[in-house]
């Protein structure tokens, strides 16, 4: 990609939702907010402000799910911008978890034993059961084609799971490195020297 991400190009998770407070698998649930998530929201919004000011030519991209939507809303309003001034791609939208969608892995293993270790040999290759579901691997394919479109300064709102592929994308660093990441939901990644940073 020609396009320089450095200092041009943040990434924001979306804030906390009760199935993140109790460590359910999300996935494509259309879940909302927590008040704890949309402090979160706001608070990045305050600290996105402070790093590039009116945001003058900047793009505003999210994934169209409820939870990105309106943390890039709150996000936007806490910069002094119309809430509604961004578009949605379905690239974005969170890796499709199958059948494990809305479980805890505590409550996997009482279902299937052993099913989190499985997982957890080979998480980024790893599929789970069911129509639709993904990898890691597989999602981020899909978020390559809108990563190589970039071609200005954006904000864009996403999942942990897809920034989990923008990482991939982005550095050097390994498969399963990525994939035991934690992603925070109260801070702004950006990319320096093709290495991953939280502001």
């Amino acid at each position: 990609m020609a396009f320089d991400l450095a200092s041009q190009v943040y990434f924001i998770r979306h804030g906390q939702t009760d199935w993140n407070a109790e460590n359910r698998l999300q996935g494509q649930a259309d879940t909302d907010l927590n008040a704890f998530g949309r402090a979160q929201a706001s608070a990045n919004g305050v600290k996105l402000k402070g790093l590039i000011g009116d945001a003058l030519g900047f793009d505003f991209v999210s994934s169209p799910m409820k939870r990105t939507r309106e943390t890039m809303e709150r996000v936007r309003e806490n910069m002094g911008l119309p809430r509604d001034g961004y578009r949605t791609d379905p690239r974005l939208v969170e890796i499709n978890f199958g059948e494990w969608q809305g479980y805890t892995f505590e409550e996997l293993d009482l279902r299937e034993p052993g099913a989190s270790a499985v997982r957890a040999k080979d998480k980024w290759n790893f599929v789970p059961p069911g129509e639709g579901a993904q990898s890691y691997a597989t999602l981020t394919e899909r978020v390559r084609t809108w990563f190589e479109e970039l071609d200005r300064p954006t904000v864009c709102v996403s999942h942990g799971g897809v920034m989990r592929s923008i990482i991939r994308l982005a550095t050097d660093m390994p498969e399963n490195d990525v994939g035991a990441l934690s992603i925070p939901q109260d801070r702004i990644l950006v990319f320096r020297d093709r290495k991953a940073v939280w502001l």
